[in-house]
């Protein structure tokens, strides 16, 4: 990597440029997270010395409806967490077997529908119409060797961090600050250490994104392939252009699935839930396990459904997906944490659970 940089009057306020290239001449001019290709320092007459590690090349999440992009209409990922507390604004009671209430009338539930952006309504079309039996089975099979590189759990935030706004990338939040958002809050409400760390990684799967994978197989609320759609699963009418809609064997509420058979054995849409459950599951406690594979799995966790599938586990680890969901949803805002102060006590607490590198 090349710095260089140029100074006005060492007596004034100065502007320092900074051009950042990669080693190899093949590759593109890159941006770093967080580093203008123009730093405006206001010191004066002083030497400055830069470093960097582990940086990666720019990628874009963001797609802002654009017609050379129909596969990722969302402006932000974010678009649908934003969309997600707009159906469910408050957290469930953990306690309850239902999330939300079960008196709430049909016109109620569709509400949010009628108000929804256009990209989120263009989102769960694509969502709806791709997430197939057969999708679903091709995904696992392609991702869930693992071998698609190995990195350890902070140096995976960092890489996921290159994911960044395209329509603001000056004021929103970047990944690794709402990660850490979310497990602040878990760790300042006193929860057990692996409860902060779940908070840490539980988006970390989103890093499907850098792999090429459009915005509907990355997020969007879960469901499970190969047997009927709940018509509690938002915007159910989009399903009429899955191919699966018209197969009758998989129609039915058991479909491929039998009575019980429990939520390990069923196949839900994918996305980045499955993905981290699959690169962490070996290190965490179950209950961890749970909310990372199903906290976007809101037709069962905050509607009910599929209570045909679940067994007894899932049944007992019900109230501990409600209670990281209070956390995955209800914790953000723009007041950014102080990153190189949290990164000595995340990295400590990543090195209790996980090995220095995992398969990706």
């Amino acid at each position: 990597m090349k710095i260089s940089w140029r100074k006005s009057d060492p007596e004034k306020t100065y502007a320092s440029e900074i051009q950042v290239s990669t080693l190899s001449p093949t590759q593109k001019l890159c941006r770093i997270k967080g580093i203008e290709y123009v730093l405006r320092l206001s010191k004066r007459g002083f030497d400055w010395g830069i470093s960097f590690s582990n940086v990666f090349p720019l990628q874009t999440m963001t797609i802002s409806g654009k017609q050379s992009e129909p596969q990722n209409p969302l402006g932000d990922l974010e678009e649908w967490d934003d969309f997600l507390k707009q159906r469910y604004p408050e957290p469930a009671d953990k306690q309850a077997l239902v999330g939300t209430n079960p008196e709430k009338t049909e016109e109620q539930f569709r509400d949010y529908e009628a108000d929804a952006r256009s990209s989120v309504r263009e989102f769960y079309r694509l969502n709806h119409r791709g997430q197939t039996l057969d999708f679903v089975r091709r995904k696992r099979n392609e991702y869930l060797s693992l071998s698609r590189r190995e990195m350890g759990v902070w140096e995976a935030a960092e890489f996921l961090n290159t994911l960044i706004d395209d329509s603001d990338p000056d004021t929103d939040l970047s990944q690794l600050e709402h990660l850490l958002q979310t497990s602040e809050q878990i760790r300042c409400d006193g929860h057990p250490r692996w409860f902060v760390l779940a908070g840490f990684v539980h988006d970390l799967g989103k890093v499907l994104c850098l792999f090429g994978e459009p915005q509907w197989a990355v997020v969007g609320d879960t469901f499970p392939v190969g047997c009927a759609y709940s018509d509690k699963i938002v915007f159910p009418e989009f399903f009429d252009n899955n191919p699966d809609k018209h197969n009758a064997e998989l129609q039915t509420p058991l479909g491929i699935y039998e009575e019980g058979c429990g939520l390990d054995n069923v196949m839900l849409s994918w996305g980045h839930d499955e993905y981290i459950y699959h690169v962490t599951k070996d290190h965490l406690p179950v209950e961890a396990q749970y909310m990372l594979r199903y906290h976007s799995f809101y037709p069962w966790h905050r509607e009910g459904e599929y209570r045909q599938l679940i067994n007894g586990q899932d049944r007992e680890m019900l109230k501990w997906v409600l209670e990281f969901n209070r956390y995955d949803l209800y914790t953000k805002s723009h007041e950014p944490p102080d990153v190189e102060a949290l990164k000595p006590y995340y990295e400590d607490l990543i090195a209790e659970f996980f090995p220095a590198k995992l398969r990706w």
